[in-house]
């Protein structure tokens, strides 16, 4: 199994270096990376799950799947208990303080989480990818943006309309469509289908270069290690999924979905957080260059932690 991840690792660090080099030569602009951003997120991704969910899966698969919400939800509240005592154990500057928090409970699961899981464990990994993401996505969207916001704004608010149309995005639509086919045991034209997953498989080789020219963009020599990148780094690698660990390790559930789950949970910082943390005038660069170091600690902690839980 650590051989596996390494090779899983090594596939992805070699999509993301493509990014990189690509985004350093000047082919990206900062309109190109918001272009790949949205035709991921809001075209190729919800195809992907459409496909995947009613090609691989049976209604009682996932029927059986979705009780597993409680293990993320359960993490991710006692994660945000954490990030919040260390931030004022740590006397983390007031002015980031809200995405400190945020960037220290929310992972990264669909842009980083789901390629990486697919190289590592195949296709079975999908439906717990997607039970972790809807979790994960609802806490960022509610949340996540609360504590942004309130760095941004000094004050903030939850809007009930806006926070259900980022939970219910194009990739969780994509999902509960997948769902609702599987579940009344409807099938789609061959043709449909076929398009479906072409699009669909622009999702994971999209990512990476996503991933490679926001790397790029935040700029290595910008990469530092200073009291709260550091906790941060603590945070989603350490704390996290030893959290998700010990939970799992209560109960009887299967082997796979423990994996799944420890490792979505050891994910980088949400490539959403510069972009939200720009609109609410907040510090977008903290937010980017921890997009970076979580990035480029993933590939070295991905095999070490498989190496302990395969």
């Amino acid at each position: 199994m650590f051989y596996q991840s390494i090779s899983g690792v090594l596939v992805i660090l070699g999509l993301i270096a493509v990014g990189y080099v690509l985004a350093l030569r000047g082919w990206f602009s900062a309109e190109t990376s918001q272009f790949l951003s949205r035709l991921v997120t809001q075209l190729a991704l919800p195809c992907y799950m459409v496909v995947t969910i009613v090609e691989r899966f049976s209604a009682r698969d996932l029927l059986d799947m979705l009780p597993n919400l409680r293990f993320p939800v359960l993490s991710m509240v006692i994660l945000l208990a954490l990030a919040m005592a260390l931030a004022q154990v740590f006397a983390v500057d007031p002015s980031h303080r809200g995405l400190f928090v945020s960037m220290f409970f929310n992972s990264n699961t669909v842009f980083v989480g789901l390629p990486v899981n697919q190289a590592l464990f195949g296709d079975q990994s999908i439906p717990y990818v997607l039970v972790y993401y809807m979790c994960n996505t609802t806490f960022f969207w509610t949340l996540g943006i609360y504590l942004i916001q309130r760095d941004g704004q000094g004050q903030a608010g939850l809007k009930l309309s806006d926070s259900l149309k980022k939970i219910f995005s194009p990739p969780l639509l994509g999902f509960l469509l997948g769902l609702l086919l599987v579940l009344l045991g409807l099938e789609l034209p061959k043709v449909l289908l076929t398009d479906l997953t072409y699009l669909g498989n622009l999702t994971i080789p999209l990512s990476m270069l996503f991933i490679g020219i926001a790397i790029a963009r935040a700029g290595m020599r910008n990469l530092r290690l200073g009291k709260d990148h550091i906790l941060i780094l603590l945070g989603r690698f350490v704390m996290a999924p030893l959290v998700m660990a010990a939970i799992l390790a209560l109960v009887d559930a299967p082997a796979l979905m423990k994996q799944v789950f420890i490792v979505q949970s050891a994910m980088p910082v949400m490539t959403n957080a510069p972009v939200v943390a720009k609109l609410y005038g907040a510090d977008s660069q903290y937010a980017a260059i921890m997009v970076a170091e979580t990035t480029l600690g993933m590939l070295v902690v991905v095999p070490l932690l498989m190496g302990l839980i395969g």
